[in-house]
């Protein structure tokens, strides 16, 4: 055991195997030195009984001060009941609105997601559906986690779409042809009622818009 130092850090040499060395001013705090030669700031701890090992992050973009101080803000989670490792495996795995999208945009067209009448969809509503997800919601939302959302971001792509920042000239069937999707108050409600608002919905607020 060490205090870790940045001196210490850039002295470190890799070996054949990774190995840890432990800070000896906060228990659980360590440098895994990959054989590599890059090193990475470490947390140990317990949790339900059981010992789990997070990882702070890469030496070079944390510090060693830095990362000292995050494992003290992890300890703290901890000692509250929290999980650190865990909850960072669920925010890795956590679905982003255009993967959830495709999954209901396959839906739509195997014919489960239902309409009026518990019926299956009509094509041409299928097809006005497809279009308000891919240029409204996919546009604004795509790469945003569902379980990040919070009510204010569906009011700002509300706003969003009927300021038109989602406007777009797209090819009809016709020859040559070109149609302006233009955002409107209409527009705009019916693509935010995709998200959550029914229960034949994207389902954004079950998957965690909050």
């Amino acid at each position: 055991m060490a205090k870790l130092t940045k001196r210490l850090v850039d002295a470190t040499e890799s070996l054949e195997k990774d190995y840890v060395i432990w800070a000896d001013e906060l228990s659980g705090f360590g440098l895994r030195v990959f054989a590599s030669g890059k090193c990475r700031y470490v947390l140990q701890y317990r949790a339900l009984g059981r010992s789990r090992r997070d990882t702070i992050g890469l030496h070079g973009v944390w510090t060693a001060e830095s990362a000292r101080q995050e494992a003290e803000i992890q300890l703290g989670r901890v000692a509250q009941g929290d999980n650190p490792a865990e909850q960072r495996q669920l925010d890795h795995k956590a679905i982003t609105v255009k993967e959830l999208c495709t999954l209901y945009v396959n839906d739509l067209n195997a014919g489960l997601i239902l309409g009026k009448g518990g019926r299956p969809k009509k094509p041409t509503t299928v097809g006005t559906d497809i279009g308000r997800i891919e240029r409204h919601i996919i546009s604004l939302l795509g790469t945003r986690r569902v379980k990040d959302l919070i009510k204010a971001d569906i009011n700002k792509v509300m706003r969003d779409i009927m300021a038109g920042k989602t406007r777009v000239a797209v090819k009809t069937k016709k020859l040559r042809g070109k149609a302006i999707v233009r955002g409107s108050a209409g527009t705009a409600t019916r693509a935010v009622g995709l998200l959550g608002g029914s229960p034949r919905s994207l389902r954004i607020r079950r998957s965690g818009w909050r």
